[in-house]
Order: structure tokens, then sequence, then C-alpha cells
């Protein structure tokens, strides 16, 4: 029998918590294929304050396709990472928020509909909990079932790592709080993401072996998604693609609510080995030689293997994000403004790319997409105090640092939920 897919798996790990009544402090740990990036923050009410910004570079064998392959390696990496961050903050923090990615991480909206027995009673926080559970046991079980056929396992074990409601209408009515509102016929529309316990587990071994007080894993699109674009608009509509070094990530964020995510193991690695191959050199030399061919300064010979090497892959690559966007099956049309992260994106043929052939005919977007990057000042809550936060790389731990805000009281994800409604009814 399966354990409990909603028990809190974010749970206090050994370290130490900080002070009461003094300085919060959180850690955004973005444990990426190539580099693990670490943040520190002091939590200033519902902002944080960035102080501390370490990174460090992954060996080739620490990571594949977004997930944990060598624990103790990586546990090296993170550890060099901190050291950094904490030098400069002048802090050490314990409590930490760890991003998830990788193929097998699955996200999308649920939506349970049911006729209450008694229209006119009120909705309670008692019963909205009863269906925020029913509504997660559904999205669970179809995770499962994804997960098993895709990997041939049959008792592959999954966890819950991240929720949020999507939109709730009550007799055919939208509304954003159904506390309080009397009616026969709900339908609550959950997001939910799931990952493999495996994966999970290595997160959380990296964590205690750092000694690190382990807040929550987040999974890193919905981070992005959710930390990005006005927090209260109902309007806000985008696609999100993040490209790190072994996957690209996609979430589709609609009229405000994240209503899924998709990933495929083709990231800025793919890239390098392609260039290391046809240029005849060394992954080293051929990162390099991708990081000058971004930024503009690879001279003529160099340009040219390197336009010709990525040129298929870039191919491939836009293919897939088709693919992921296609199914998305559930939404009318897709939002014309795609927004790019990571360190990937850097590569000038990925725009190109999006914005040159009409790739997205054959997609429901009512008009051409619009494609920008990402800025660090478009973050939500999150507030760079050190100025090295420049980069459309940075946005992935940043969507960490403000997801952080919502897992410092240690709560399940259920009852974010309901604290989170219970707030926006106090207000």
């Amino acid at each position: 029998m399966a354990a409990n897919p909603f028990k809190k798996f974010s749970g206090k790990l050994p370290g130490f918590s900080n002070k009461a009544g003094g300085p919060r402090y959180i850690v955004a740990l973005d444990i990426g294929t190539e580099f693990v990036k670490a943040l520190v923050g002091e939590v200033k009410g519902e902002t944080v304050e960035i102080i501390g910004v370490g990174r460090q570079r992954q060996r080739l064998t620490d990571m594949q396709g977004g997930a944990v392959t060598d624990i103790a390696g990586v546990v090296e990496n993170c550890d060099a990472a901190l050291k950094i961050a904490e030098k400069m903050a002048g802090v050490v923090a314990k409590d930490v928020v760890i991003g998830i990615a990788g193929e097998l991480v699955k996200g999308a909206a649920t939506t349970v509909r049911y006729q209450r027995a008694n229209s006119t009673t009120p909705i309670d926080m008692p019963e909205l909990r009863q269906i925020l559970d029913r509504v997660q046991f559904r999205a669970f079980e179809r995770a499962r079932e994804q997960l098993t056929w895709e990997t041939g396992m049959k008792e592959l074990e999954v966890k819950l790592v991240n929720t949020a409601i999507v939109d709730v209408e009550i007799d055919g009515y939208h509304i954003t709080n159904p506390v309080g509102f009397q009616g026969k016929d709900v339908a609550i529309q959950l997001f939910n993401a799931f990952a493999p316990m495996v994966h999970l587990g290595a997160l959380q071994s990296v964590a205690a072996d750092l000694d690190m007080n382990l807040l929550a894993i987040a999974a890193e699109p919905f981070a992005v998604a959710k930390s990005v674009g006005s927090q209260d608009s109902s309007e806000f509509s985008a696609i999100f693609i993040d490209i790190g070094g072994g996957t690209t990530d996609i979430a589709l964020v609609n009229n405000g609510g994240v209503e899924g995510t998709k990933m495929f193991a083709i990231g800025g690695r793919s890239f390098t080995k392609r260039i290391a191959q046809v240029a005849g050199t060394s992954f080293e030399k051929a990162e390099a030689m991708k990081i000058s061919y971004s930024a503009g300064t690879l001279g003529p010979k160099g340009t040219k293997a390197v336009e010709e090497a990525v040129e298929a892959d870039i191919k491939v690559w836009l293919s897939g994000v088709e693919l992921s966007l296609a199914e998305f099956d559930k939404v009318d049309h897709l939002p014309a403004k795609i927004m790019l992260c990571g360190g990937g994106t850097g590569l000038p043929q990925v725009m190109t790319a999006l914005k040159g052939a009409e790739w997205y005919k054959e997609l429901p977007f009512a008009r051409r997409p619009v494609v920008s990057h990402i800025s660090p000042a478009e973050v939500n809550r999150v507030i760079d105090k050190t100025g090295q936060l420049k980069s459309f790389a940075d946005i992935t731990p940043m969507g960490l640092a403000n997801l952080a805000l919502d897992n410092i009281g240690g709560e399940n994800t259920t009852d974010t939920l309901m604290r989170k409604l219970a707030r926006a009814i106090s207000a």
C-alpha cells in the first residue's frame, strides 16, 4: 500500500531554527544540472531581502536531467555555494527551500465537481478542507498512473510537492474564495505538482547532510510561475519557459492560476555536447565557446562552428516546446506572452526560434506570441540587496525565495492553502 501522498514531506530535519524574536533568515537552493545557486535572504514582513549569493559549478556526473545522481558530489557543491553566500551575508541560515526539476516531476490542474447536501448553508473551512483533500487525492491517482505508464514501475511512490487553487465556481459563478458562499453545485480546480519519492529522498538527504532545516521542496517551474506577474490579478496569463542545464521546464499560467507544468530533457548541456562533437573539442572548451558566443565575443570561426552545431538541436528543442504546449488541451487559447529564464535561454537561437518560424500556427494561440526574458526586478516579494542578481539565469532561485515566504509556518500543503484563504477573509 502506497504511503500517504499528502503527509507533510518537507518536515523538520536536524538543524538549527532561527531564534525566536530575532531576524528570520532563509536559504533558496537551486540545485541545477550545471550550477548550484544559493541565496541567503532575511525575511522582512511579506518580502525577503537577498543578502548573500553563492554559485558552484556541478560536475558532469553529479546531476542528470535535473535529478541528483551523486548525493555526495551535490552536497559538496551545495556546501561550497552556501559558504560563499553566507560569507557575503555575514550570517548562517538553516531554513531552506530546495527546487526540484526533471521529466518525472508532474504538475497539472484537476477539477472536482460535487453537489452539496444543503445549498443554503454557507461553505465553512472544514467543508473546504474536505473538498481540497478530495481534489488532491484524485490528482495523486492521476499522477501515479502517468508515472507508472512512463517508467513501467507499478508501485512508484510519489509525493505532493506544491499545490495552488486555480479556479472556483459555485452554481456556475466564478469566485475567488468559496468560504461563506451558499450554493448547490461546487467546482474547484486545483493545481498539484508531484514528484517520485526517489528524487525527493535524494534532496532530503542533501538537506540532512548539509545540516539544514528543510521547509519545502518546490517544483521549479511552479516556483517561477508563482513569483512573476501580479499576485492579485485574475487576468494575468503567460507561458514560462526555463532552460536549465539538463531540462526545459514549461509552466502555463491562465487567468492568474497555474494551469500545469511540463518538462523535457533538453537543456544547455545538450547544446554544449553538440558543439563539442562538431568542433572536436572537450566539453569544458565547448561550454566556454557557447558562453562567449552568447555574449557576442567569439571569433568568426568559432561563431560559425557554434551556429552549425546547434542549428539541428534547436529545431528538436522547438519541437519539444510544441509538443509540451499541445498537451495543455484543457484551455481554449494559449497566452500570447512567453517569458524566458534560465541560463540556456541566453543562446540567441532560442529567442530567434521562438520569434521567427511560424511554429505556433498548429497551437491554439489567438495571435503570434510575444517573447521576452524575465528580469530579476519582475520577481515578486524578493529584493536584491547584493547587486549580484542581474541575469535571467537568477530567476529560478529568486522564485524559490519567494515561495519560501509561504512555507515558513511549517504547514502541510492543505494547511498552506487554508492559511492563505483565512488571510484573504480577514484582509
